[in-house]
């Protein structure tokens, strides 16, 4: 999986709001108190996994690098320190937790849902795969379009001290890099109610984090691989915002359902060889063959949308803090105090700006 954003597995569901039980819909707020504290409970200190004879070695080893990550970005990335990924928990699982995402069948806009603390967000989250399963049967038989995806890591806003999960720990060191710097990033900002101003913040600064802990180690290999998975990864983006946009003025069209439910099938079936034709542009591997493994829909692209639709507007805002984290937050910050009307107006300029490729670097790579 690739670290910004998945098609198959989301980045974070923000389940703080869930931990404060409310009347309604009791059973979904008791299935996400119960699961996060038996995920704490499991919880041990990452020292005593690390000093533990036991310990496998590959566990071991990225533990260590867990470690130093968190340090870079406390020291390096001005992100909360307040005990997170200080601990260890091996959840027996392939996710976290698993995310439900629905959208109209002639729409592009999530449903959104409303919990306290955490306010709206466009999804809605599970400790078992069976019960996000169960509750995504109700809007599909309703007739919309939704993507269950499973979670490797999710933020408690600094609620709580999350620990480092399994489900973190798995594929090139720099990916769980950018796990550790996403979550973090919503410790520091976190704006109710806004996901795609959430998820594109915490996106971003993920980005940026992977680029200067790969510098500072100067691990020159990883670096260049780095780059060319996110110059990839930026190909595929563009090729489903090509769909996208295709899909949003069929929605728009003044024609029957039928008439645009067959113009969107037709649309999405283009999807598949699209991709394969900038694949054989490529010369070998990283590829994204795993994202359109399964069908995309609406859902799949609202969820992709969130993450990734306002990147670009704080890579510019960062340009334009002189690249000092501290100054760049203090202006997020400023961002998210607006209404939501102005915000949205001030990131759309920011994101139609030129502005340097925040991925690029000191290391000439070939």
């Amino acid at each position: 999986m690739h670290h910004l954003h998945s098609t198959c597995r989301l980045y974070c569901i923000v389940i703080a709001g869930s931990l404060f039980l409310s009347g309604c819909g009791l059973s979904y707020y008791w299935q996400a108190a119960t699961g996060h504290l038996q995920l704490m409970r499991q919880a041990v200190p990452v020292a005593e996994v690390i000093a533990n004879p036991k310990t496998p070695p590959g566990l071991r080893d990225k533990l260590v690098v867990a470690t130093a990550v968190v340090a870079f970005a406390h020291q390096h990335l001005l992100l909360p320190d307040n005990g997170s990924y200080a601990s260890f928990a091996d959840l027996g699982r392939p996710a976290a937790v698993w995310n439900v995402v629905a959208a109209p069948p002639l729409s592009l806009e999530p449903r959104t849902w409303c919990f306290p603390v955490a306010g709206c967000v466009s999804y809605r989250g599970y400790f078992a795969r069976d019960s996000a399963d169960a509750f995504a049967a109700g809007p599909r038989a309703a007739g919309d379009d939704v993507f269950v995806a499973g979670v490797a890591a999710y933020s408690t806003l600094g609620r709580f001290a999350d620990p480092l999960l399994n489900t973190m720990l798995g594929e090139e060191d720099y990916r769980l890099a950018g796990t550790i710097f996403h979550e973090l990033a919503h410790q520091r900002i976190y704006l109710r109610d806004d996901s795609q101003f959430n998820e594109g913040f915490a996106s971003f600064v993920a980005a940026q984090g992977i680029r200067r802990w790969l510098l500072q180690r100067g691990d020159e290999r990883a670096f260049c691989r780095y780059r060319l998975e996110r110059r990839r990864q930026r190909q595929v983006l563009d090729l489903l915002g090509v769909i996208r946009r295709a899909l949003g003025d069929v929605y728009e069209l003044d024609s029957p359902d039928a008439a645009r439910l067959k113009a969107k099938a037709e649309l999405l079936a283009t999807l598949e060889p699209a991709y394969q034709r900038l694949k054989a542009s490529w010369a070998g591997p990283p590829d994204f063959d795993h994202w359109f493994a399964t069908p995309f829909n609406n859902a799949r692209l609202a969820a992709i949308a969130t993450y990734e639709h306002d990147v670009a507007a704080f890579a510019t805002l960062f340009a334009r803090s002189g690249g000092d984290f501290g100054r760049f937050y203090q202006r997020a910050g400023e961002l998210a105090a607006l209404s939501a009307s102005e915000r949205q107006i001030r990131l759309d300029a920011l994101r139609k700006a030129p502005s340097r490729d925040e991925s690029g670097g000191e290391v000439d790579c070939p």
